[in-house]
């Protein structure tokens, strides 16, 4: 067994044991030079928070491990097709690849799938079911937003 292959092994193996509790079907694993870093399962149904999913709570526990939200150097093994929020939050902290086992298509007879919500987001914004707009609001007595962010950020001499 090559290692890619062990380490989606291990993702569903994650995910069959987490089905077993009650929760849904989903594991992943953060693996860095070859060493796992940190495990995720799926806990939406435990913890009803929308967002933990198992490459979400993976990319946590690793962050939170490494002292860090640069995963760059890292990839990500999940048991199913990353949704859109796991794919861009991999993205945003540097993971460098992602393999999965199931994809969207073996998820859909079984209400798995996130590949409606992949083309929803591919439209833009005018024709998104969510009404998206950007509206700049900027506080006059205040220095801009993103400015003070970037002055607070210098080194002070």
């Amino acid at each position: 067994m090559n290692q890619e292959t062990h380490f989606l092994s291990s993702a569903i193996e994650l995910a069959y044991a987490n089905a077993a509790k009650g929760g849904r079907p989903f594991g992943a694993l953060v693996v860095k030079e070859g060493e796992v870093i940190a495990t995720g399962v799926n806990e939406i149904l435990t913890t009803c928070d929308p967002t933990t999913h198992a490459e979400m709570q993976a990319i946590r526990h690793a962050s939170q491990k490494l002292g860090s939200p640069d995963l760059r150097g890292c990839a990500v093994y999940a048991s199913g097709h990353p949704c859109p929020m796991c794919m861009a939050a991999m993205r945003l902290c540097g993971v460098g690849e992602v393999a999965f086992a199931y994809s969207n298509e073996d998820g859909e007879p079984f209400g798995l799938s996130t590949a409606a919500v992949y083309a929803e987001l591919a439209r833009p914004f005018s024709q998104q079911s969510m009404k998206i707009r950007y509206v700049p609001v900027r506080l006059e007595s205040r220095l801009d937003l993103y400015a003070e962010w970037k002055r607070l950020q210098s080194p002070r001499l």
